[in-house]
């Protein structure tokens, strides 16, 4: 069969998968939180790359459930080259009586072509095969469900699913388009697929491929309208769901997350004081704030997310002030305006010894304000990107 004529089996968000039968899994492992298991079934939509044609999940069954235990689907970030933030997250639920199945999206992990990186087809400047690569994901996700629905040791009405990062973004589709989710959960994640393209810092060569060809990002936006997660949310959609955001992540920027979120009508939401990456610095704490989000809102309660949520704000930046010149630095945030977050105070480690920063933002990661070292007080540029 021709790859490209299979893709026609499953042409929209909206098509279900074929029913098949599933085969055996098999028990790879036990603690004493879960056991572990394995099962691998076929892709619903087949294409080019035989290993993306499979996919294997990897399944945690809590070790002391009460009745069926409610299950989350994990969907990991963009050029995973491993599951151990997505196994974290298994053994925090597992703690709470919770299965969780970890699924490699397509062209990651297990799914990675020979001879390519983690992920490294997933993102491409070509609209139409990132189309093709989002209706997969949600085709296996569909797929997964119905897995989930065959195992008579879990509870097929209570399930979730969570992301980070571009597993975030398609949760987000796939919570708007499969009612069979109960709640979900998006791990520094967003909305709109054609800004993002056009403006995530992680896009930089798709982007330029993309505007080479003469996209731009309103002729991507209508390329991609029946694959973008906005077109399927529904403010009528009480479900329950959370969200994480960055402050300072250029990825997927705070203006994505805001739309995200515009469209989820019963939504709890955490700002981290970081970029993009520097939620790994807290990555347990999160772990465990989203378990907590699904052990209530899979078991019927409401979820109310903390009020407070210390993340270090860490800078790499470039400093320029009359004492020192120009140099690098790397900071920490000691302090930040509850009124004003553009305006804080930093703790540099820098070549010429540690320097201490007060000022504001002017935009584009410039601040200006004044720089302190043990040569004196001196006013200092900043440029900074956060991490």
């Amino acid at each position: 069969m021709c790859w490209l004529g299979a893709y026609a089996q499953i042409s929209d968000v909206l098509t279900a998968p074929e029913k098949i039968t599933f085969p055996t899994w098999d028990q790879v492992g036990r603690t004493e939180d879960y056991s572990e298991f394995r099962v691998a079934f076929p892709s619903p939509v087949v294409t080019e790359y035989p290993e993306n044609n499979t996919v294997s999940l990897q399944v945690f069954m809590p070790a002391s459930p009460i009745g069926k235990p409610p299950v989350v689907l994990l969907l990991h970030f963009w050029g995973a080259t491993d599951s151990e933030l997505e196994r974290e997250m298994a053994q925090e639920l597992a703690l709470r009586g919770i299965a969780s199945v970890i699924m490699p999206m397509p062209y990651h992990l297990s799914r990675t072509p020979a001879g390519k990186r983690s992920g490294e087809l997933a993102i491409v400047p070509d609209p139409h095969a990132l189309r093709r690569t989002m209706i997969q994901s949600i085709a296996d996700i569909r797929r997964t469900l119905d897995w989930i629905q065959s195992r008579p040791e879990m509870d097929s009405n209570s399930i979730g699913i969570t992301g980070t990062s571009l597993g975030a973004i398609v949760s987000a589709l796939a919570f708007g388009v499969e009612p069979r989710i109960k709640s979900a959960g998006f791990m520094l994640g967003g909305a709109d697929l054609a800004y993002l393209m056009m403006n995530s810092s992680r896009t930089t060569a798709a982007r330029a491929g993309l505007r080479a060809d003469g996209w731009t990002e309103e002729k991507l936006r209508e390329e991609l309208a029946d694959i973008e997660p906005l077109n399927y949310l529904s403010p009528d959609d009480k479900r329950q769901s959370y969200l994480i955001s960055a402050r300072y992540d250029t990825v997927v920027s705070p203006e994505s997350g805001d739309r995200l979120r515009e469209k989820l009508t019963n939504v709890e939401t955490l700002t981290l004081d970081t970029g993009h990456y520097g939620g790994f610095l807290v990555k347990s704490r999160l772990s465990r704030s989203m378990a907590a989000f699904f052990d209530a809102t899979l078991r019927g309660r409401q979820f109310n997310a903390p009020d407070k949520f210390y993340s270090p704000t860490v800078r790499f930046s470039l400093l320029a002030d009359l004492q020192s010149g120009v140099q690098v630095g790397a900071g920490l945030d000691l302090w930040r305006s509850n009124t004003n977050a553009d305006t804080f105070a930093a703790i540099y480690i820098t070549p010429r010894g540690p320097q201490g920063y007060f000022g504001f933002q002017l935009g584009k990661g410039v601040s200006l304000g004044a720089m302190f070292s043990r040569s004196g007080t001196s006013p200092g540029l900043v440029w900074s990107t956060v991490f």
